[in-house]
């Protein structure tokens, strides 16, 4: 099916300057997820030609009705972003949330905006996960639903701050706290107002007065007391545990907080521990023999001064082994023996083998410090994919290591600081040394000069880097505060169930995700956040947090912001009854605590602070990919650890954004797309055309979002063009509606033509299916279902001369401008939600109504079930067979140039495309328009004379009907023979009976005029 005029097809020559000015064919560019039986035809052309074009033009001019609107076919240059300024004001973008919320609906419809991070420019991937909520949004409202949609900020946080303190340089240094959260403020706050605008830009349709920021007091008093609510449940704790620590940033990281270096370059190295005291198991096995040494392979030398232990699988095998090239014995895995070989450019001989549990009450000799000793010790971590089978175990920097270590009771002691440098605990060699450079560099020479480096290799392999100073990081035991996920997660997993995941994949990588997590680490060691709320003791290791404590906190921030932590004085941040407890102001022993909270637990809480009515739950949270370990995680934490339910009903996870090859944007490649520049144009307008907010949005929607979504020049120009044609079309329908009034001029469905209820039915069918399509949120299905694309393969182009050449008021005419109406009202309803301005544009030009009306305050599509009448199907369908074989026997040629004759034998085919034709032969029937011919001829049994130029066309149809309980084949033939009247100079078919005169039809309509 095309759209509008159909330029190419056979016999298309009719109109041509109406072609002209209505546009070219929509033809699409790729299938939508509804494929063929999804759609709606609007009727093609005449085989007629252009009355207008004619040498008769003078003469006819005024009595063809061709059509009339001042919609512009295609709105060039800046004209496109300029025109949807202008409607946005004309229309009352701003005003559209609150008219929605104070309007009457039975049902409301939330989804709960991630906040993005106040620290930059607006950029592709916001315009993608706005544009995708909007088109939700807005679906939900013109379906009658109260849109409850609050945008926010992630206003806190380390990328924040090191961007203030980035920009300062060396005045960073003598900067005090406060003032540093002076600066994050200020930057934050230009940020959002950046991003804010650009949103509004887009036609986000939102509460823009009441936006949600994390770094308002309200926001964050809420969120001290879901804090202190969690640790009063026991949910919350202070422990000394490794975390992941970026020595770059200075503070410990969550692993949302992780970029993954695939390039990073390790220096491996293979040590020995020598044999202490050799397991009992094996004691006969090795009594007598040289001494012995396991042998263990680590990628972080510099963990090697704080080894407590070795590791081994109780149920793998292990061997004995002598060095061909020392003649020095190791103790490894028996699986690792040849490759390990290999490796060390030796032979190893298997002396013995043993299994794993043999190693039982083994110990060793710390490689470094020869009178420590590392036991051998069970531990289920331990694999055979890499090294040798036995694992350097250094629990303060390891989080496996770490259990280990609790299982055993070994000391967790950390020699690291929080700048990723050794202490002075780590010996004189190596205090003041960066671990992961000069340190690692020591340790090697050291363990060479120990005699127990057996082999040093570089390996490039996938590392942590902090996502925001994109530099490694190291794992480091330090005084935490953590959420205990152990407790909450089988309660966690259990409400997951309940919650609809689109696409349902992503259910499961967010379980695998929170299973893989042992624990949350909420402390942060920075200045730019919400204050944990606890004080902690002068001289012991003592905690002063309670309700009491709490909540006076949480009143004060409440009023004042959380600046209160860092500007009063201590004795005014506790109640008068806790301070009297205490030592009194002159002699208080408690000071506030100088770490922040997480910003994964800023954002995690905002359904606390932003979800409406007692349920608190949001019908949807839409974010990437990358939020099923962020922002969805965290939510879901805090809303089990506070409530025992989560915060959303269903989760869509959508990927991210690439370059037009599938690359990763950055600005090396010059493949950063800038919402802005799409939207306004670049400098050089030639490079950079202005494409408007419409274009991004249609992109937006037609791209299948739940995998990574590409973008470029070539895709920006591709949705221009849908969307040019898209106009095309609309334009072909409102000037085809000038004169015509749906109040007075419509024409029953019952009263209706054929073809025209066929449309009706069509537009009926598409209505079913964009209602489940739409309310599953699946965005990305509505733009290939606006295109309309063609039932079952059949490209509906018919006869329009008579739209231009019939008087005004015929019956044919009005029922055609009936379904033309309905098929413009239904299709600018369809595509609203993903291009409102185009969509209010139309409304603004329609031929009919006192004043325009906005198409978001008028409702949904309104297809009614009278318009269902499946049985129009086959004889359409049936006709634009013969039709199609008739046109690909004259290509290239005119069609209105042949008269057909169509021979169908008695029967059902015959019944029922005799509804398109009552009479024998006719110029105006539906068939005829169907055929595009002059003039069309219905025959139950062939003529008993043909003429000699008759072409002869056959083929069979299948008729379906009843859901396939009725199912008939039946053949049919097309005769075709040269038009034996002449042309019309009015409307150009060969029905006239003499050269130079009107047509029955015309001479009756100019007779009329």
């Amino acid at each position: 099916m095309h759209w509008g005029l159909c330029a190419c097809r056979p016999g298309a020559a009719p109109l041509a300057s109406a072609r002209s000015r209505w546009g070219p064919p929509w033809s699409p560019r790729r299938p939508g997820p509804l494929g063929a039986a999804a759609s709606f035809p609007v009727r093609g052309v005449s085989g007629a030609g252009d009355p207008a074009a004619s040498p008769d033009r003078g003469r006819y001019r005024d009595t063809v009705l061709l059509p009339r609107t001042a919609f512009p076919m295609r709105l060039p240059g800046r004209r496109q972003p300029d025109t949807e300024l202008e409607i946005q004001q004309k229309c009352g973008f701003s005003e559209l949330y609150s008219w929605q919320r104070e309007r009457k609906a039975k049902t409301e419809f939330c989804l709960h905006d991630g906040p993005p991070y106040a620290n930059g420019d607006p950029h592709i991937g916001h315009a993608l996960n706005k544009i995708l909520k909007d088109i939700a949004n807005r679906f939900h409202m013109m379906r009658g639903s109260k849109i409850h949609f609050v945008p926010g900020w992630d206003c806190h946080g380390l990328p924040i701050e090191s961007k203030v303190l980035s920009e300062l340089g060396g005045k960073a240094q003598n900067l005090s706290p406060m003032e540093i959260r002076e600066k994050a403020r200020s930057f934050a706050k230009a940020a959002i107002e950046k991003q804010k605008s650009a949103f509004i830009r887009w036609g986000i349709m939102a509460d823009w007065n009441n936006c949600y920021y994390t770094f308002d007091g309200e926001y964050e008093a809420r969120q001290l007391r879901i804090f202190y609510k969690m640790y009063d449940k026991g949910l919350v704790y202070r422990s000394y545990k490794p975390v992941f620590w970026s020595p770059s940033s200075r503070t410990a990281l969550a692993e949302a907080e992780l970029e993954y270096n695939p390039e990073h370059t390790s220096r491996s190295v293979y040590v020995k521990f020598p044999l202490r005291t050799p397991p009992p198991k094996l004691a006969s096995l090795l009594d007598g023999s040289p001494a012995a040494s396991v042998l263990v392979w680590t990628t972080q030398p510099w963990t090697v001064p704080a080894n407590q232990a070795l590791c081994y699988s109780p149920q793998s095998k292990y061997a004995v082994v002598k060095c061909s090239t020392s003649g020095n014995r190791y103790i490894v895995a028996a699986d690792k023996v040849a490759p390990l070989g290999s490796t060390l450019d030796t032979t190893l001989e298997v002396i013995a083998t043993f299994s794993g549990v043999d190693l039982e009450d083994g110990t060793c000799s710390h490689p470094l410090i020869p009178d420590k000793v590392s036991p051998l010790l069970p531990a289920t971590h331990v694999t055979m994919a890499k090294g040798t089978g036995l694992v350097h175990t250094a629990p303060a920097h390891g989080m496996e290591d770490y259990g280990v270590a609790s299982q055993h009771s070994l000391p967790v002691d950390c020699s690291v600081d929080e700048g990723g440098t050794f202490t002075a605990a780590a010996g004189p060699e190596l205090e003041g040394k960066a671990v992961l450079e000069e340190g690692t560099d020591m340790v090697i020479k050291m363990l060479q000069h120990a005699k127990s480096l057996l082999k040093e290799e570089k390996l490039i392999h996938s590392y942590p880097y902090d996502w925001r100073t994109k530099k490694p990081i190291i794992i480091r035991a330090s005084k935490q505060w953590f959420v205990k996920i152990s407790d909450i997660k089988p309660t966690a997993k259990e409400v997951l169930k309940t919650v609809k995941f689109i696409p349902g994949s992503a259910l499961n990588a967010m379980v695998d995700m929170l299973e893989r997590r042992p624990y949350w680490c909420i402390s942060r060691q920075r200045a730019w956040g919400v204050p944990i709320p606890v004080f902690l003791h002068r001289t012991k290791d003592e905690c002063l947090i309670n309700s009491q404590t709490v909540e006076h906190v949480a009143r004060l921030v409440e009023q004042h912001g959380s600046d209160v932590w860092w500007t009063l004085p201590p004795e005014q941040l506790l109640p008068q009854e806790v301070l009297s407890q205490v030592g009194g102001p002159d002699g208080l022993e408690y000071l506030p605590g100088q770490d922040i909270l997480d910003i994964w637990f800023d954002s995690g809480t905002s359904w606390a602070s932003v979800l409406p009515g007692p349920d608190s739950r949001a019908d949807l949270y839409l974010e990437g990919k990358d939020q099923l370990g962020g922002w969805f995680q965290s939510s879901l934490l805090t809303s089990i650890a506070a409530r025992k339910k989560a915060p959303f009903k269903a989760v869509l996870v959508h990927g991210f954004t690439l370059g037009e090859k599938g690359e990763k944007m950055s600005k090396s490649l010059g493949n950063v797309i800038d919402p802005d520049v799409v939207i306004h144009g670049g400098q050089d307008e030639s490079a950079e055309p202005p494409f408007g907010a419409d274009i991004l949005r249609w992109w937006v929607a037609e791209s299948n979002v739940f995998t990574e979504v590409t973008l470029g020049p070539s895709a920006l120009s591709a949705a221009r063009e849908d969307i040019s044609k898209l106009r095309n079309t609309l334009r072909f329908l409102l000037g085809n509606l000038a004169g015509f009034n749906p109040q007075t001029d419509s024409v029953p469905v019952d009263g209706m033509y054929v073809l025209d209820q066929y449309m009706l039915h069509l537009l009926q069918s598409l209505a079913t299916k964009l209602q489940p399509l739409c309310a599953g949120r699946d965005t990305g299905g509505q733009c290939p279902v606006v295109r309309v694309c063609l039932p079952r393969g059949a490209e509906l182009s018919t006869d329009f001369t008579f739209l231009y050449c019939e008087r005004e008021d015929d019956p044919k005419r009005r029922s055609c401008q009936t379904a033309l109406a309905q098929i413009l009202d239904v299709l600018t309803r369809a595509f609203a939600p993903v291009l409102p301005h185009l969509a209010e544009e139309v409304f603004q030009h329609l031929p009919y109504g006192a004043e325009p009306r906005s198409v978001f305050r008028t409702g949904w599509i309104s297809a009614s079930t009278i318009w269902k009448k499946p049985g129009l199907e086959e004889a359409v369908e049936g006709a634009c067979a013969m039709r199609d074989a008739f046109l690909g026997s004259i290509p290239g040629r005119n069609a209105a140039e042949y008269e057909v004759t169509v021979v169908i034998e008695p029967g059902l085919l015959f019944e029922i495309i005799e509804m398109l034709q009552a009479e024998e032969t006719s110029s105006s029937s539906q068939l005829s328009e169907l055929m595009m011919a002059s003039r069309c001829t219905l025959l139950a049994q062939e003529p008993l004379q043909r003429p000699e130029d008759v072409t002869e066309l056959g083929g069979t149809f299948l008729i379906n009907l009843e859901g396939g309980d009725i199912r008939e084949e039946a053949s049919y033939k097309v005769l075709v023979t040269p038009a034996t009247q002449e042309k019309c100079p009015r409307c150009w078919k060969y029905t006239a009976e003499a050269a130079d005169t009107l047509c029955p039809r015309c001479a009756e309509v100019v007779g009329q005029a």
